[in-house]
């Protein structure tokens, strides 16, 4: 086409947004969203499993099409074609998992520096699963809401699998393999990162108990004046110690601004992926919440970003599923114990499921080297959330507790299983009306536990595993451990 005077209009050929690529899994048994780009009116086809739908590119210049829902299949190819022609090889019909949260969830198969994965090499050897299918997205803080992603889909193989979340790819291993249906894993997630950032700004916005975040933000910012010139300092004093023969000194870890910026991560990482089909979420983020600042805060982001991502996806009450901080022993300026409460909380928003790890952690390092439990974890809670099998899935979760006499309460749990397991319990303390808690001596009766202490005369609250890195031993008779609480009405702030 010319204009007058011969000059050529460029012409814009149909384009699709970076996790619409060859190797994809496409949610199984749901409307399968298929969109991008275009010039505006052009007629656009798209073509899978010899379903035809077409449609014509908005004023903008974008276009979405809805394809009927599939079954457990593939390999296809899905084709788009306009005034050029897009060929997707290779796809496949499955679930679709996103993963997220911080570094526990973002610790690849290879592992961190300082902080090795348990049988890395192993498990990277033997990473080569035809049926998993991977996407990594980069790590993208922006101040509004993506609509695409620089990403592409990959076949699971030991090569991208080493880089991968580890967490996740035991998950959908463990999956994969009980299921027997294709699983497609997103992994977007970011280390040293709170849970403010991956909530959008119009949750944010429109929840008034939300506003406090501000405030936080306001105090890291108001810090970022002077960071220059002390990360200036801290190089020369590097500098001056390499040149004396000496070790350099350690500096305090700092997060990057704009990974803390509330709803940042969510644009930029979050956002472009809620079009795509998913079975559900797995999550474990929550360190980054343990500081005094923000850790009371958690019980309400928390479930606001449960609820706001389901929003954004359209797709209902998704399984969402997470992972309890694990224990770990850091400092008076963190309190891991309140983001556990929080989480286990949260357990009363609905289609949720919680992984204890406390039996698992490493106190001296705050990334624990067994992600398979993790993943394995997850899975159960999958099996049963998302898959309607009849498993326990959860350890015992604390219920309600009544006093009984002196000194005495009484704790039931949901969860117990075929019973609760525990030599010597450790970790229970017990207090009266004035809160102040000391350790209790408890014993199993039945699917009960009972706490005493001659320290307190009429005893009301009870808590467990109320610590940074906690010694606890209580399990059901499936091994599974059961999560830390208190029964204070109130999560008290540290």
């Amino acid at each position: 086409m010319l204009l007058a005077g011969g000059v050529p209009i460029a012409r814009c050929e149909v384009r699709l947004p970076g996790m619409l690529s060859s190797h994809m899994v496409l949610q199984r048994e749901r409307p399968i969203h298929v969109w991008g780009w275009s010039d505006p009116g052009e007629k656009i086809t798209v073509e899978l499993h010899g379903i035809t739908r077409a449609t014509a590119g908005n004023s903008a210049g974008t276009w979405s099409i809805f394809l009927p829902p599939e079954a457990v299949g593939g390999p296809f190819q899905l084709t788009v074609s306009a005034g050029n022609k897009i060929v997707l090889d290779d796809v496949l019909i499955g679930d679709v998992w996103f993963a997220s949260g911080q570094s526990n969830m973002e610790m690849p198969l290879k592992g961190f520096t300082g902080a090795p994965l348990k049988n890395s090499a192993e498990e990277i050897a033997h990473a080569g699963q035809p049926q998993i299918r991977l996407i990594r997205f980069p790590q993208k803080a922006v101040d509004f809401p993506q609509r695409n992603i620089d990403a592409q889909w990959t076949v699971c193989t030991p090569e991208t699998a080493a880089n991968f979340s580890a967490a996740a790819y035991f998950f959908g291993r463990e999956l994969n393999a009980r299921e027997h249906v294709p699983i497609g894993l997103i992994d977007a997630t970011w280390g040293g990162t709170p849970a403010e950032a991956w909530v959008s700004l119009q949750a944010i916005s429109t929840n008034a108990a939300l506003m406090p975040i501000f405030g936080t933000r306001a105090e890291m910012t108001q810090s970022q004046a002077d960071t220059a010139a002390i990360t200036a300092a801290e190089k020369r004093e590097d500098e001056a110690a390499r040149k004396a023969g000496k070790t350099p000194p350690s500096h305090p870890w700092r997060p990057d601004p704009a990974s803390w910026a509330p709803a940042w991560l969510f644009n930029g990482m979050v956002a472009p992926a809620t079009p795509y089909g998913i079975k559900g979420v797995i999550w474990y983020q929550g360190e980054s919440n343990s500081r005094l600042a923000f850790a009371p805060m958690y019980a309400k982001v928390f479930p606001a970003l449960i609820a706001d991502w389901r929003a954004q996806w359209h797709q209902g009450d998704f399984p969402f599923l997470f992972v309890q901080i694990a224990n770990f022993k850091s400092n008076d300026s963190e309190v891991w114990a309140v983001v556990r409460e929080a989480q286990r909380r949260t357990l009363s928003v609905a289609n949720t499921a919680m992984v204890v790890t406390t039996d698992i952690g490493d106190p001296g390092n705050v990334h624990p080297a067994d992600k398979q439990t993790v993943g394995a974890r997850l899975a159960l809670a999958a099996r049963a959330l998302a898959y309607g099998e009849k498993v326990e899935y959860s350890g015992p979760l604390f219920r309600q507790a009544t006093p009984e006499g002196e000194g005495t309460m009484r704790v039931w749990f949901d969860h117990s299983g075929g019973g609760l397991k525990g030599d010597t319990l450790q970790g229970f303390e017990i207090a009266g009306s004035d809160g102040r808690f000391v350790a209790g001596t408890a014993r199993i009766d039945g699917n009960t536990v009972v706490v005493n202490s001659s320290r307190v005369g009429e005893a009301k609250y009870v808590r467990y595993g109320w610590a940074n890195a906690p010694v606890i031993n209580l399990f059901n008779s499936e091994g599974l451990p059961a999560s830390p609480f208190t029964s204070e009405d109130a999560i008290p702030g540290r």
